[in-house]
């Protein structure tokens, strides 16, 4: 089936790649300041860090589309994706990945359009498809758009890939911590896991599907509202922290905008009128 799918990408839909770029552009800096919160609270000396990451990443990772053309706007996100939960490990590198797939919208197993199940917005492939990641573009770039819904399927596909590392999606990253703290991590995603199919968490439903798929949506909570998760679910915050060797809240204090700035969720109305109460 994946040889078949495979197929119908690179056949059907017809694939276009950006060409790789040796040089940085002042612009590109203007775009990941304005779209990634991740980027903008770093000092300048690590923005430079981040963006010659980002220039590794796309020199030896393809960004490629499935019937539409890619942007460097759309390279700029696929790269921060892959570099924000492996900030603070500078010489991981994506060994299990060749080539990220962009697709005009979201799919299905079959990647098929306009389906009832056309609601696949990321998909890691395995077998001959191993080393391909997919991505809705409209959807990646939502995800670093609104910073308030806990969602960033860039983000979720690379933690997957994370977790992949050691040779199994199992939902811990052998790679990133110790063997020995996966025991209690179990204990504690069947707990949270439980609570989320009563009904009684606020973390996405989602995340209940499996253990892997809890890590990456929990993930995806952990780089978008990481106040709230820390108050909501302290010891899902202090195992990720552990993770990923991040402190995300102070992250998201150092970018809450003023009182009377726009909203960070893009509603257009001022922030004391929209998510403040909220991220209180």
């Amino acid at each position: 089936m994946w040889r078949s799918l495979w197929q119908k990408i690179a056949s059907f839909l017809g694939l276009s790649s950006k060409p790789i770029t040796m040089q940085w552009h002042s612009d590109w800096s203007d775009y990941l300041h304005n779209n990634v919160d991740f980027y903008r609270t770093l000092k300048d000396c690590d923005k430079k860090i981040f963006e010659h990451r980002v220039l590794l990443f796309l020199q030896t990772i393809r960004v490629e589309g499935g019937g539409l053309t890619v942007t460097n706007e759309d390279c700029l996100l696929v790269a921060a994706s892959a570099i924000i939960p492996v900030w603070a490990y500078p010489k991981w590198h994506y060994f299990n990945l060749v080539s990220v797939y962009l697709l005009p919208q979201a799919f299905n197993a079959n990647l098929e359009f306009n389906q009832p199940d056309s609601c696949i917005t990321g998909m890691v492939g395995t077998g001959v498809m191993a080393g391909k990641l997919v991505l809705s573009r409209p959807d990646l770039h939502a995800g670093f758009a609104n910073a308030q819904d806990k969602q960033n399927v860039g983000i979720h596909e690379f933690v997957h890939l994370i977790d992949m590392a050691d040779g199994e999606c199992d939902g811990f990253p052998e790679r990133l911590k110790a063997h020995a703290f996966s025991i209690p991590w179990f204990e504690l995603v069947k707990i949270k896991v439980e609570e989320i199919i009563q009904g009684t968490s606020n973390i996405p439903d989602y995340g209940a599907t499996n253990r892997a798929e809890f890590f990456a949506v929990a993930s995806e909570y952990f780089f978008e509202r990481p106040k709230l998760l820390k108050e909501k679910h302290p010891q899902v915050y202090a195992a990720l922290s552990a993770f990923y060797a991040q402190d995300t809240a102070a992250i998201e204090q150092a970018i809450k905008p003023y009182k009377n700035a726009p909203c960070l969720c893009g509603s257009g109305r001022k922030y004391k009128r929209c998510c403040m109460s909220t991220d209180q």
